[in-house]
């Protein structure tokens, strides 16, 4: 009877046994899939997201080199910054690094791995329009080299709509300083001085550059100041080159209502002359 007992319960701790190893295959089985499906997953999505990396690269890449290939074609190489990088300097573009934006996108504040601090604008939609100012606006602060004009330090073409990265001008834009309540920010000096300096940026793009440039949107929206009120022209989205052997050329109007020259508005032609229209309507703002 005793030697019954001790088969039967000697069989039950076999099958047991079987199941408990079983269950713990089964087990292992299941989480080893998971994880496998797991990794392939985001093996999928990493090659997904290197082969839309590669793909807008080098069509943003073609459209820059197109606009540079007469004039200086390894812009295009020293100057692009991946996205990798400028995920590091804004945390991930987090909400908190948020410089301002509008309704053609975001700036963030960020830093660069060689520590340089800068301000990365990053648009919101696909719109070819916006993609060729984005291109156009590379091609023109590449040529320029002037302190009172904003330092373009490069560009990110690894997404559907490229990524601009400026120097950081923390003082905000004149137009801030401007339209304050209470007392006015800018003491007389300070407003004369700002307006000389956005004149010699001017007679600069206008007459020093490699080739002459026509802003075509001076605004005080554009002129930014940095800490000690210095001003930077910026924003050459809708900048124009005019070549030496021509006094102006004929383009659809373009630029600020109010600060619109009213020969261009009507005629087409866009001269320096439209820029010095914009500027006294700017300086009659400034000094008033």
């Amino acid at each position: 009877m005793i030697s019954c007992v001790d088969k039967t319960n000697n069989t039950m701790y076999i099958f047991v046994g079987v199941y408990l190893g079983i269950g713990v295959a089964v087990g292992a089985g299941i989480i080893l899939f998971v994880l496998a499906g797991s990794f392939t997953h985001k093996n999928f999505k990493h090659r997904r997201a290197q082969m839309l990396k590669q793909k807008f690269f080098g069509k943003n890449r073609g459209q820059l080199l197109q606009q540079l290939v007469s004039r200086r074609a390894d812009i295009a190489e020293r100057m692009i910054i991946t996205l990798d990088e400028l995920e590091k300097a804004t945390n991930k573009f987090d909400k908190a690094r948020e410089l301002g934006g509008g309704g053609h996108g975001t700036v963030y504040k960020g830093i660069l791995s060689d520590l340089h601090v800068v301000a990365i604008k990053k648009p919101k939609a696909a719109i070819q329009k916006e993609i060729d100012e984005f291109i156009n606006e590379v091609a023109i602060l590449s040529q320029i080299n002037h302190r009172n004009v904003v330092k373009l330090y490069g560009c990110c073409l690894e997404t559907e709509v490229p990524m601009l990265v400026y120097e950081f001008v923390s003082n905000g834009t004149l137009y801030d300083h401007l339209h304050v309540d209470g007392p006015k920010s800018l003491s007389w000096n300070d407003r004369l001085r700002i307006t000389t300096e956005t004149a010699r940026s001017l007679a600069y793009l206008h007459s020093t550059a490699s080739v002459p440039i026509i802003h075509r949107d001076i605004k005080s929206v554009n002129i930014l100041l940095d800490d000690t009120l210095t001003t930077k022209v910026a924003d050459f989205g809708a900048s124009r080159y005019v070549p030496l052997d021509r006094s102006g050329i004929t383009t659809r109007v373009q630029g600020t209502r109010g600060y619109l020259d009213p020969g261009y508005f009507y005629t087409g032609r866009l001269t320096e002359k439209s820029d010095v229209y914009s500027f006294g309507v700017l300086a009659s703002g400034v000094v008033d």
